[in-house]
């Protein structure tokens, strides 16, 4: 079963910061060179100069992290942060808007037991890069602390679990903050031992599916690792460093939104849509769909309506031409030929893309990792003036020069997570996201 356990959690002593609002921030790998610096403004202890530290001048490298770790003591000693008195569960509501619509999402904070991928209850669904993992590890090597928690999502067709936790918090006050997005995030404290039991109990059997913090998770992984090779053997089954920070959500919860991740490639020849057509062959129907990058939205309103994941909106700079690919029966069956994977695996546009657009039928095998954006209006914005030369906003670091190549693509269902996790297979880096991002600096978990 999975393992989750309440924790003493270190917060923000308001009454040091004053607003929680000005102190929180997106995690580490939604964060931009500018929005960085705007948190860094917002306020002198802003979480982000813990989450994500760096190199200032000519100082030597891997510094940032040490001067992090500094911080983070010297935050704790002064009473910036504090840590609670007593274990907890704690339960967040995040409230926001989405497509004209409200929306509430309902989970709670934990400490997650790790495990190994594919030995207990514990499911990734998506690869990973390594870049991400060592920034996050040296990080975590000199904070000792999990200032940002994974995602996990869990079974619960009736909502058994958070309505264990409701219960607890009725007649509670929670904290507050609202984000730069306008997202409103809840917290509240559950310390009640058999409230916390119940919960726990209630998870049982049931497996925690990663839908974000990938990276996090596979190092913290590898920090207890560390410590236990240090140590001569395993550490005790207490030891803080065998959990990880994690919020938790019912699958089944109304609150859960997927959105897509749309791809700017780094690397790509100049290439014009007709010899996009030609190299793509048999294996998809091709239509040009408009021209130059405003008409990305009209692109995507046609790929939306017809939700399918075998069609995607493929743009060529050369030209400044978006083309819709549909995949064709013959098409289907190359991807089948060429992939060891699942069925359900091969059929998603991420697949589709990365494994038989960009692999196979264009031969560009050891690409950079591509720049992700969420919103048309950012794929836009990056296509007309190209490639940033910092850090992006998933931990990349730009090429400076102009996005070749962009695509369209569906995001993953949840069922899609669910059973490609529990085939024991991931999919390409960046399927889903799901919004709103949890915040870093409501609740940190100090792993001593």
């Amino acid at each position: 079963m999975a393992n989750i356990q309440a924790f003493r959690g270190v917060r923000y002593d308001l009454s040091r910061v004053g607003r929680l609002a000005s102190v929180v921030a997106p995690p580490y790998d939604v964060i931009d060179t500018e929005l960085r610096q705007e948190l860094m403004q917002r306020h002198p202890q802003n979480v982000v100069r813990l989450e994500l530290p760096q190199a200032e001048g000519d100082e030597s490298e891997g510094n940032q992290y040490r001067r992090a770790g500094v911080l983070w003591r010297n935050w704790r000693r002064e009473g910036i942060l504090q840590m609670d008195s007593r274990p907890a569960l704690y339960v967040c509501h995040q409230q926001f808007e989405i497509d004209g619509r409200q929306v509430e999402r309902r989970g709670f904070y934990c400490r997650l037991g790790l495990e190994p991928f594919g030995e207990g209850k514990v499911f990734p669904h998506e690869e990973t890069h390594s870049f991400a993992k060592r920034d996050r590890l040296h990080l975590m090597r000199e904070t000792r602390a999990n200032f940002s928690p994974i995602f996990g999502l869990y079974e619960d067709p009736a909502r058994e679990i958070q309505s264990v936790l409701e219960n607890a918090i009725e007649d509670s006050t929670p904290i507050e903050a609202v984000d730069s997005s306008g997202v409103r995030h809840l917290l509240w404290m559950v310390t009640d031992i058999g409230t916390i039991a119940h919960a726990a109990d209630l998870l049982g059997d049931r497996g925690i599916f990663i839908a974000d913090g990938h990276h996090r998770y596979e190092t913290a992984c590898q920090y207890r690792d560390e410590l236990a090779a240090a140590a001569g053997g395993p550490l005790p089954s207490d030891h803080p460093a065998n959990y990880v920070l994690a919020g938790c959500f019912g699958m089944s919860d109304p609150g859960l939104v997927v959105l897509p991740t749309h791809r700017l490639f780094r690397g790509v020849p100049p290439l014009t849509s007709q010899a996009l057509q030609e190299r793509l062959g048999a294996a998809f129907e091709c239509t040009i769909a408009g021209l130059g990058p405003e008409a990305a939205g009209e692109v995507w309103a046609e790929i939306e309506l017809e939700g399918e994941q075998s069609s995607l909106g493929l743009y060529t700079r050369a030209d400044q031409t978006w083309t819709v690919i549909r995949l064709s029966p013959a098409g289907w069956e190359q991807m089948q030929r060429s992939s060891t994977r699942s069925s359900r695996w091969n059929g998603l546009g991420v697949s589709l893309l990365h494994g038989l657009v960009m692999e196979e039928l264009l031969g560009l095998k050891k690409l950079p990792a591509p720049a992700y954006v969420r919103t048309i209006a950012e794929l836009v914005a990056g296509l007309q003036r190209g490639d940033g030369s910092g850090r992006d906003a998933t931990g990349q670091t730009g090429s400076g020069a102009a996005f070749e190549l962009a695509a369209l693509v569906l995001p993953a269902a949840l069922e899609d997570v669910r059973e490609i996790s529990l085939l024991g297979e991931r999919m390409p880096a960046k399927s889903t996201f799901f919004y709103p991002k949890l915040p870093t600096g409501l609740v940190i978990n100090a792993i001593e």
